[in-house]
């Protein structure tokens, strides 16, 4: 057989690294757009416990996509983040890079660019002291969301309110989890519950945004190749939906796929790409060749403008394992891995 020019490296286990079988993956599509294309792309799938198998066989490709989770079963992505960092140093395309995930892939992304068009009111919070210093006069304005450093699925995102006034005292706290419902807090149990995300293995500090009342309106995902807007997902995501005090929030709607030319969000799919990536890659100091091959930024719905434009928030962006995604996606995706492979 010729030697791979790609690989997907994706978690699973002994067995699945074994079998070796794209057909059994999900990205069993892409594999076959990339056969199409004429690029011979394998597995890679990775676990700690056999970390150095997958490093010797990725030591030959000349592309790896990566889709692996902050915590992927429980354990965190050290090891393969330092793995990736090395045969990046050898030669070996990384997309999404460890380094360019720290900077567009955590909530801190929300707090370096709170000034850009699609920022928001955002703070960083360093300390339980200066949660409970500042945390009053920013619930006098209004709901506060806090936003653990890194990680996701609702892990560590939590709906903070002012209490009513039967009970002043204590706070409206929601946590984004699936199933959570809300409770009612006073300041000592609500830092119990976000003492572990100050630790310094957990990032040491959160990100703390203005809630954003048209959350009810649901979620735009823009899923971008390089710097190119490739499709759009649009869902009702209710994991922080207000509802009444214990139960929980309605279940999250289906996800629905579109392409890039969706009527709705060509103007937002026009600031992304005339103006809104540079400015965020100005920011947080990424080069062009750094941006991943496949990610997405997702935006709330904002206050619309005076003249009725419609305004866009960032709420998070995803990096670290994009899927699924859009159809649309899949050909732009192939060609962009394919301009990275060395010819000859």
């Amino acid at each position: 057989m010729p030697t791979p020019t790609l690989a997907l490296l994706y978690p699973g286990d002994r067995a699945m690294r074994e079998r070796g079988d794209p057909s059994e993956s999900r990205f069993a599509a892409l594999f076959d757009a990339f056969a199409v294309a004429g690029l011979r792309a394998v597995p890679a799938v990775y676990h700690d416990d056999f970390a150095d198998e997958v490093e010797a066989q990725l030591g030959g490709v000349a592309v790896v996509l990566v889709w692996c989770n902050p915590i992927e079963g429980g354990r965190r992505r050290d090891r393969l983040d330092a793995m990736l960092r090395r045969l990046a140093g050898q030669g070996v395309v990384v997309s999404a890079h460890p380094d360019a995930i720290l900077k567009l892939g955590t909530k801190d992304v929300l707090f370096d660019t709170r000034d850009l068009p699609f920022g928001s009111d955002v703070h960083r919070v360093d300390s339980l002291a200066q949660l409970q210093a500042e945390l009053p006069g920013r619930l006098r304005r209004g709901a506060r969301v806090f936003k653990q450093h890194r990680g996701q699925s609702g892990a560590g995102v939590w709906r903070v309110e002012a209490g009513d006034a039967s009970a002043p005292q204590l706070l409206r706290v929601r946590h984004a989890q699936r199933g959570s419902e809300e409770e009612r807090l006073d300041f000592a149990a609500l830092a119990h519950r976000l003492a572990p995300y100050f630790d310094a293995a957990n990032g040491g500090h959160m990100i703390d945004q203005a809630w954003q009342p048209r959350l009810v309106d649901g979620m735009v995902r823009a899923y971008l190749v390089e710097d190119r807007v490739a499709g759009f997902g649009v869902q009702a995501v209710n994991a922080l939906f207000p509802a009444a005090p214990g139960q929980p929030a309605p279940p999250p709607g289906p996800r629905l796929y579109h392409g890039p030319e969706l009527a709705a969000f060509q103007g937002l799919r026009r600031l992304l790409e005339t103006g809104w990536i540079e400015m965020l890659r100005a920011r947080v100091e990424l080069p062009r060749d750094r941006l991943p091959l496949l990610w997405d930024c997702d935006f709330l719905f904002g206050e619309p403008a005076a003249d009725g434009t419609e305004c866009f928030v960032l709420c998070e962006i995803n990096a670290s394992s994009v899927a699924p995604f859009p159809p649309s996606a899949m050909v732009p995706l192939v060609a962009a891995a394919a301009s990275r492979v060395p010819e000859g």
